[in-house]
C-alpha cells in the first residue's frame, strides 16, 4: 500500500500563487454563474451590473461611488486593525463588538453635544468610540496576558454580549433612552443633529467625506508603523516567536496590550465613521465587517497594500450585489455572501495547492 506525505514546496513563487489565485477565483464566480443560471438570471448582465456596481446606464452613478465608499471605508480600516492584531498571533474576533461598542459611544455624543461645531462634535465621536473599543480591547489582553485566557472565545462572546446591549437600547421605550425617536409610537433610533454628520468635500453632486480621505491615509500610516518602525517590528517577532521575543529582552505583555489597544482603537474609529456617515445607530450598522475584516486580511496574508485592494474588490462586490438585485428580484443581496464564501474556500484550496505538494513517502525521503 502506498503511503503519501504532504510536503511545502521549496520553490514557491509569487507569480505561481498568483497564477492558483486567479484560478480559484475563476472557478468560485463560474460556480455563481452557473447558480445564477439556475435560477434564469443571465449571469454575464448580472456581472456586468455587479462588477460595473450599477454605473452603466445611471444618471445619478455618483450615488454608486458614494454607497461603494460607505461600505468601503469602515471594511478596510476593520481589516487594518484586524491585521495589527493578527499579525502577533493574538486571534481577535471581536470586530463586530468592538464596532458596536464604538458606535454606540459615539452615538452618545452625537445626541448630546449637539451645540458644538460640526469639526468638535464628530471629533468628539471619534474619540469617544477610539477609547470605549480601546478599553474593551485592552481588558481582553489583560486578561490573556495575566491568565492566559482564550482570546478567540473572549472576543468571540464580546460580540454577541455588544449585539444585545444594543438591541436593548433600540427596544426599550423610556426617559432616560435618548437614543430613541421621541415622537415616535415605537422604538425607532433616533437622527443625529446635523453636527454630527460626517462632512466632506463636495465635487458637484458628489460628496467626497473625509473618512474616505482619512481611511487612505490611515493605510499608509499603519503600512509605515509596521514596516519601519521598532513597535511594529516587535509585533512581529511576536507573531513569529514569542519565546523569541522574550530571549530578545522584549515585554511581550506590553506588546500585547498595546497593539490590541490600537487595533480595537481603529475599529472602534470605523465605527465612528460609519454611524457619523449615516446619522443614525441600529444593530445592523456594522455590515458584518468584523467577519468580513477577518475574511480580506486572511486573504491578504496580513500585507497592508493587499489588504486596500482586497477590501476595495469585497465591497464592489458587496455593493455591487446590491445594485444588481435591484434588477433582479429572483435573488438578493445574500448573494454576495455565497459569492465570497465560495471565493474565500476556492483561495484556500489555491493557496494550498501553491505551497504544498502531494509526494510518495519513498520520494519524500529523497527529497
Amino acid at each position: 500500500m502506498r503511503k503519501y506525505h504532504l510536503v511545502r514546496r521549496a520553490d514557491a513563487q509569487f507569480k505561481r500563487t498568483l497564477i492558483y489565485y486567479a484560478i480559484g477565483i475563476l472557478v468560485s464566480l463560474t460556480i455563481g454563474a452557473v447558480i445564477l443560471a439556475a435560477l434564469g438570471i443571465n449571469p454575464f448582465e448580472y456581472y456586468g451590473r455587479m462588477f460595473s456596481i450599477g454605473l452603466i446606464g445611471n444618471r445619478y452613478g455618483y450615488k454608486s461611488i458614494e454607497g461603494l465608499l460607505k461600505i468601503f471605508v469602515p471594511l478596510l480600516i476593520t481589516s487594518l486593525a484586524l491585521s495589527l492584531s493578527f499579525k502577533m498571533r493574538f486571534w481577535n474576533i471581536g470586530g463586530e463588538g468592538e464596532f458596536l461598542i464604538g458606535a454606540i459611544a459615539a452615538s452618545i455624543v452625537a445626541f448630546n453635544c449637539s451645540g458644538l461645531p460640526n469639526f468638535v462634535t464628530v471629533l468628539l465621536m471619534c474619540l469617544a468610540a477610539m477609547i470605549s473599543s480601546g478599553i474593551i480591547g485592552i481588558a481582553v489582553a489583560a486578561l490573556k496576558v495575566k491568565f492566559n485566557t482564550n482570546e478567540t472565545l473572549m472576543t468571540l462572546m464580546l460580540n454577541y454580549i455588544m449585539l444585545y446591549v444594543i438591541r436593548y437600547l433600540g427596544e426599550t421605550k423610556a426617559e432616560w433612552n435618548f437614543f430613541l425617536e421621541e415622537e415616535s409610537e415605537r422604538p425607532i433610533f433616533g437622527t443625529f443633529p446635523e453636527t454630527a454628520f460626517m462632512g466632506g468635500i463636495p465635487i458637484g453632486p458628489f460628496k467626497l467625506l473625509w473618512s474616505v480621505i482619512f481611511a487612505v491615509l490611515l493605510t499608509v500610516i499603519v503600512y509605515v508603523y509596521l514596516k519601519y518602525t521598532k513597535q511594529g517590528y516587535e509585533i512581529s517577532v511576536v507573531g513569529d516567536s514569542s519565546a523569541t521575543a522574550k530571549y530578545a529582552g522584549m515585554s511581550v505583555g506590553k506588546i500585547v496590550l498595546r497593539t490590541m489597544f490600537i487595533s480595537s482603537a481603529l475599529i472602534g474609529l470605523a465605527a465612528a465613521f460609519t454611524v457619523s456617515a449615516a446619522g443614525t445607530i441600529s444593530d445592523t450598522i456594522t455590515n458584518d465587517v468584523g467577519w468580513t475584516g477577518i475574511i480580506v486580511a486572511w486573504l491578504s496574508k496580513l500585507s497592508i497594500p493587499a489588504v486596500f485592494v482586497t477590501a476595495v474588490l469585497i465591497s464592489i462586490l458587496q455593493y455591487g450585489c446590491q445594485a444588481a438585485a435591484t434588477q433582479y428580484p429572483a435573488i438578493d443581496i445574500n448573494y454576495a455572501d455565497l459569492l465570497q464564501g465560495l471565493i474565500l474556500f476556492s483561495v484556500l484550496v489555491a493557496d494550498f495547492a501553491a505551497n504544498f505538494r502531494i509526494v510518495r513517502k519513498e520520494d519524500a525521503k529523497n527529497a
